[in-house]
């Protein structure tokens, strides 16, 4: 059932259902399929520290020598470097725009990747990697405000994590890349992947609500014809926008950073760094960053590299699956199948790694670690990996989406910093087993998080999602169920 906007607006921001339509046109996919590069890129480099740092931290490969205190800041630094771009992509976004933003972070790609190809000490390195993962963390802000804003809501959720999807294929890529080729060959593979992204973000628009909120309604329009078809009359989705645009100034935000904390506002702040929390504290990054170690450390009967692989190519096809369903069943029920099976292989994962601390013979149970993985990244991708970046770009408010995403997506990367370089030292301290079932334990109050606090999105506007969010500000305060099922 279509929800309009409450009857005191008298506008609707939903297109009419007679107005001509063109949701699936190639233009719209071409967006979202050059956002979409740029996300490869940022799978390829948070992926680059598993197969690189075995052959980083080898003297007989390396000219200079990698401590393990080093290889632990090659795989934390790109994180805390996501942390600061983060906090600096927020203002970009809102001054220069999301597509002028995307596009301004290709070659600063290439540098950083082209330091570490190069590089001929572990300073080098450290840089390369630090100027990458700044470039990450403005991404990572910029793909999903773009999207969401670019997107009919028809399409956004499949369209919207296909980013997600072909993160995961850099990922891959770099799995795959990195059972043949040492550290250095493997940066310059990374160096090359920005190119493609650049060439394509060239040829691709500004959102038309950024032209909105600067006052340049005619580019706003052209914006949506490029987007929506030559022949679909955009005059009434760009009617809405301009309205609600109108309406957002004539509530803008006086005290800047602190309007995020005002009651409007908090309810959607609140619910996306709660699910970025217990997206990167269910572990991910930590398995991602170290899954060959891992698999070392774990005596698998299988090869760890092809085991790298296999993980990454489940990776990859559990997120395509995530871009049929999300539509299709919402993000509700994606995010409990998510956290469950989650749950459940961290458990088990557990287990086997406390009969190993415990010199119990596991040696007939080689393969159990491998189908641990496989379901866990399954699970993570199904809900947790792709909505929470997803439902950034749906539920934060307009008039702070900027302020709002930089925050959000700050936390995100500090929180994926916290986990990627206390992994080891969480290791020492409770052994690999207490590390899993202390992230089993944080994923059972997430579970409780998305029962009680987060709301369904799908086939929403923007404007509605916003306007329902306001509505519905109560329902946390009381600890209710959300749903925007009508």
């Amino acid at each position: 059932m279509k929800i309009l906007l409450q009857a005191d607006t008298h506008v609707s921001c939903a297109v009419p259902e007679d107005a001509p339509k063109a949701i699936w046109n190639f233009r719209q996919l071409l967006a979202t399929l050059s956002v979409s590069m740029g996300s490869l890129v940022i799978g390829f480099t948070a992926a680059y520290t598993s197969p690189a740092l075995v052959s980083m931290t080898n003297p007989k490969i390396t000219d200079f020598t990698v401590t393990t205190q080093d290889a632990s800041w090659v795989g934390g630094i790109m994180p805390l470097a996501g942390l600061a771009g983060g906090i600096v992509g927020g203002p970009l976004i809102m001054y220069l725009g999301r597509r002028n933003t995307i596009l301004a972070t290709a070659l600063p790609f290439i540098i950083g990747w082209l330091l570490v190809a190069t590089a001929v000490n572990i300073i080098m390195v450290l840089v390369g990697r630090f100027l990458a993962g700044f470039c990450v963390g403005i991404l990572s802000l910029a793909f999903p405000v773009y999207l969401g804003e670019a997107l009919q809501p028809e399409v956004r959720g499949t369209l919207g994590l296909f980013p997600t999807a072909f993160g995961n294929m850099g990922i891959l890529l770099c799995y795959v890349a990195g059972t043949y080729l040492n550290w250095s060959p493997l940066a310059y593979l990374g160096a090359a992947l920005p190119v493609p992204f650049m060439i394509l973000m060239i040829f691709t628009p500004e959102t038309p609500r950024w032209y909105v909120s600067r006052g340049k309604e005619e580019r706003a329009r052209k914006a949506l014809s490029w987007l929506r078809g030559k022949k679909v009359d955009v005059e009434e989705e760009l009617k809405a926008l301009v309205l609600f645009q109108q309406e957002a100034d004539s509530q803008a935000a006086k005290n800047g950073f602190l309007e995020l904390f005002k009651r409007d506002n908090l309810k959607a702040v609140a619910i996306s760094l709660g699910l970025m929390l217990f997206q990167q504290m269910s572990g991910i990054n930590a398995v991602i960053y170290y899954t060959v170690r891992i698999f070392e450390d774990a005596g698998s009967t299988i090869d760890s590299n092809l085991s790298t692989i296999i993980v990454g190519l489940v990776n990859f096809i559990a997120t395509l699956a995530a871009t049929v369903l999300v539509d299709r069943v919402g993000r509700k029920i994606l995010l409990y199948v998510s956290d469950i099976a989650m749950v459940l292989t961290l458990f088990v994962l557990g287990g086997f790694f406390y009969a190993k601390a415990h010199d119990k013979d596991v040696s007939s149970l080689g393969w159990m670690p491998l189908t641990c993985f496989v379901i866990y990244i399954m699970g993570f991708s199904l809900g947790f990996g792709p909505i929470p970046w997803l439902m950034m770009g749906e539920i934060l408010p307009a008039k702070v989406r900027g302020q709002a995403a930089s925050l959000v997506t700050a936390f995100n990367w500090f929180c994926t910093f916290v986990v990627t370089k206390s992994f080891q030292d969480m290791i020492d301290l409770i052994g690999t087993h207490g590390a899993f079932w202390l992230f089993m334990a944080i994923l059972v109050i997430g579970l409780l998080f998305v029962i009680f606090f987060v709301p369904e999105t799908r086939g929403k506007t923007l404007e509605d999602i916003e306007r329902k969010m306001m509505r519905r500000l109560p329902a946390v305060v009381n600890l209710k169920p959300l749903s925007f099922n009508m």
